[in-house]
């Protein structure tokens, strides 16, 4: 998942992961026709418990102040509560990112004794679309359990849902859904093309898309908030226009925060700068052979969102009104979509400006992705004439 749009530091030396994501595992027990990991299955040579210390070292050491543990599923890691506990011992906040399949009232009680303080219930859609998504028959009822079952704990409850094709039509049930299970927050995004999701094009979103998904789900955010609830777009659904503010706090789009505040690591002590990063051209190195440190200073896989200038923009982003802002957009979804960064269709002001001539975009596979975790394959952007 995108790391949320979150700002902690104010000047380029103050760079830090602030916010980690941790995959413990890369095995699951769900088959998510969307999963960008392929996740099922776990890695070889998965750190060891002494490794995993030593990382959580590392991280308290570099200023980190939330970790966010994923899979695969984190609660299948034979460990996972004694690396909650170990965590939380240095002062840092925990969370955890779940499909809620596991989560019993059991065991969301020992995972808040452990020091787990939110968790965030991965929800596509309404049951009969979630069920469908997640491979899996009962996943919705599991999930919404799951939600009650962290409140009852004392945990901070939210949910999160990438949109596509299936579950669009059902953006405002299932935000009144969540709202009545008594979710803090929810975070929005759309679905990357990315792992299994890369496999059904015909599921994905279309740029234009953003014309509609935009404007509903910020009338859904502000429905939220007179219910104390927020709701927040990830950094792959943008950006600006009218409703912007309105789905990031009040703020605007920030650009990609991947190796400026947020880092990824995989469970196999693979490093990068965004968990939801394709892993091939962004991993920067491997905490058995470097420092976290050293990787975080001295990678150009981490550290291109610092370096990066408006240069390397092209296509419409090149000449975009927010260049120097947006630096153009989630690198994670421009990358996996288009076979670099620096262009990103999904975007409501581009958009605006394309439908005001008439054109709009349509992205269109033309090579399928290897079948590794966190792989992509290869799409084409096309413009057409709008028929009315």
């Amino acid at each position: 998942m995108p790391a949320p749009n979150r700002r902690t530091a104010t000047t380029k030396d103050d760079f830090a992961p602030a916010y980690v994501v941790w995959e413990l595992t890369l095995k699951c027990d769900l088959a998510c026709s969307h999963c960008g990991s392929r996740a099922g299955r776990p890695r070889h040579e998965e750190l060891s418990m002494d490794e995993m210390r030593d990382v959580a070292q590392q991280l308290a050491d570099m200023g980190t102040r939330e970790v966010v543990f994923i899979g695969g599923e984190a609660y299948l890691h034979p460990d996972w509560l004694d690396i909650i506990s170990m965590v939380a011992a240095h002062g840092i906040h925990c969370g955890m990112t779940t499909g809620g399949r596991g989560v019993t009232a059991a065991m969301a009680r020992r995972a808040a004794d452990a020091g787990l303080s939110q968790m965030s219930l991965s929800i596509d859609g309404l049951e009969a679309t979630h069920d469908l998504l997640r491979n899996m028959r009962g996943s919705y009822k599991a999930a919404m359990n799951a939600i009650a079952h962290g409140r009852e704990a004392g945990m901070t409850i939210s949910a999160n849902t990438q949109f596509n094709r299936l579950n669009m039509p059902e953006i405002e049930p299932l935000a009144e859904a969540l709202f009545d299970a008594g979710v803090a927050a929810w975070q929005v995004q759309i679905t990357g093309p990315m792992g299994r999701a890369a496999d059904m094009p015909e599921r994905l979103l279309q740029p234009y898309d953003m014309l509609e998904l935009v404007p509903r789900l910020a009338a859904m955010a502000k429905i939220g908030r007179e219910r104390g609830v927020s709701v927040t777009a990830a950094n792959n659904l943008g950006y600006f226009g009218p409703h912007e503010a309105d789905l990031r706090g009040g703020h605007f789009f920030q650009g990609c925060v991947a190796g400026r505040y947020s880092l990824g690591i995989e469970s196999n002590g693979d490093i990068k700068g965004c968990p939801s990063l394709p892993s091939a051209p962004y991993v920067g190195g491997n905490v058995r052979e470097r420092s976290l440190k050293d990787l975080w200073d001295n990678t150009a896989e981490l550290r291109f969102a610092r370096d990066r200038t408006t240069d390397e923009l092209w296509g419409h982003c090149k000449t975009c009104y927010y260049a120097d802002v947006c630096r153009g957009g989630c690198s994670w979804t421009a990358h996996t979509l288009l076979g670099k960064r620096g262009n990103m269709p999904y975007c409501f002001h581009r958009a605006d400006l394309l439908r005001d001539q008439g054109i709009r975009e349509v992205v269109e596979r033309v090579e399928k992705g290897p079948g590794q975790p966190f792989d992509f394959g290869k799409f084409r952007l096309l413009e057409e004439p709008i028929q009315e």
